[in-house]
């Protein structure tokens, strides 16, 4: 699905791709990023998030917390980053990102609070009173007072397996009380996850009964006299929805995969962000019909439902001669040390082939590359270094044969 949205709408990063790889600059199992597209998405997203008053906390983990992909989107002006769990925190402090948001959706353990306090993060979430404490605890230690936002449910609410968890929103207003008692802690809002989802059926998001209850708990506490309520609304974010979700009043906003222009509404509707990622490998061998090419980065985040096993790939030395091949790729629960060329009797492939893939990118849970490219489309595309999924750098350059 998004090979095609690729193909048609940044075939360019197909083309340097392959040719940055075939002249051994791009190892085999790389997720490529096209950071002129990245900046151009988050100045998009930021100027519209400027206009409605919204705050931006960029999500990382997608292209693996890279400190040259994430300098781009501070630069083009989105706010300040969002660590999913502790270890997206550590790289992005150790590159001197500002850490907007912690604790959401994991919470750190108590004994990491305090190395995350020592990162001064403007806002730390927590799901119950114990990881409060821990917070104020830690920022007490240090001489600071942390802004803690409350995780909150209502029983109608909707998430993810695995998501489950909060203070029950029905009790804001002690809940606000009793953060605020903690010496070295401040309430300071409300969140949830996710506040919009994309609708298959309709082909556009919509918000969920998740931003209902925190858009009602947020009157409950401005009724209590309790002013400036963060509303903190991460999901499926990008600059087409911000309006929809500042008029349901969140004042938080964390766009992840619009920075790479790959949420799922971008994969049905042409949306201002181009896409500007793809999963890059290469030829093994062949066997029983079948060319095999290397893996570690085939997750396939299925947002859009079960992902199915067989997909398409640009197979080629040169975009002019790829070919488009299907893959077979390995099921969640195989280890992914390859990929599958499927051939046909007029199909072929040798190794050292490049492979290319357009499929939902989750870095950080991968064990592959990450590659930022520069000038792509002008005729002279530049590797701006090659990184591991935790934001290290791997090595200056591939030595080549």
């Amino acid at each position: 699905m998004f090979l095609d949205l690729l193909k048609r709408r940044n075939p360019a990063l197909i083309g340097d791709a392959i040719e940055l790889h075939q002249s051994g600059l791009i190892p085999a199992n790389s997720y490529v990023i096209d950071l002129d597209a990245v900046e151009a998405n988050a100045r998009s997203i930021a100027a519209e998030a400027k206009r409605l008053g919204l705050t931006t906390f960029a999500m990382t983990k997608q292209f693996g917390r890279n400190p040259v992909v994430t300098a781009k989107v501070i630069g083009a002006g989105i706010d300040a980053v969002v660590a999913v769990d502790v270890s997206c925190a550590r790289p992005l402090a150790r590159h001197g990102v500002p850490i907007g948001h912690v604790g959401h959706l994991s919470q750190v353990p108590r004994h990491e609070s305090l190395e995350v306090a020592k990162m001064s993060p403007w806002f730390w979430t927590a799901f119950n009173d114990e990881h409060a404490r821990w917070a104020a605890e830690a920022a007490r230690q240090l001489g600071r007072n942390q802004k803690i936002i409350a995780r909150i449910y209502d029983e109608k609410d909707g998430f993810y397996p695995g998501h489950e968890g909060g203070y029950a929103a029905s009790s804001i207003l002690k809940i606000a009380d009793a953060i605020d008692s903690m010496t070295g802690a401040s309430f300071a809002g409300i969140t949830t996850f996710p506040a919009l989802l994309f609708d298959a059926q309709a082909g556009t998001v919509e918000l969920t009964e998740n931003m209902r209850t925190i858009a009602h708990a947020a009157s409950l506490l401005q009724n209590a006299g309790r002013a400036d309520i963060a509303v903190n609304a991460p999901g499926t974010t990008s600059t087409q929805s911000l309006a929809l979700l500042a008029g349901a009043g969140a004042t938080q906003v964390e766009p992840g995969h619009a920075l790479t222009g790959t949420t799922p509404w971008h994969a049905v509707r042409d949306l201002p962000e181009l896409p500007a990622m793809l999963y890059l490998s290469e030829v093994s061998h062949e066997h029983g019909n079948r060319g095999y090419f290397y893996g570690g980065g085939l997750y396939s985040d299925p947002v859009l439902g079960q992902y199915p096993l067989h997909k398409k790939a640009i197979v080629g030395r040169s975009s002019e001669q790829a070919a488009t091949l299907e893959v077979e790729i390995p099921p969640a629960t195989a280890i992914d040390y390859y990929g599958q060329l499927i051939l046909g009797e007029n199909s072929q492939v040798s190794p050292g082939d490049t492979v290319v893939l357009g499929h939902r990118i989750q870095a950080f849970v991968a064990r592959a590359f990450v590659v930022p490219i520069g000038g792509v489309g002008t005729g002279a595309p530049s590797v701006h270094g090659i990184w591991t999924v935790d934001g290290v750098k791997a090595f200056d350059e591939l030595p080549t044969l």
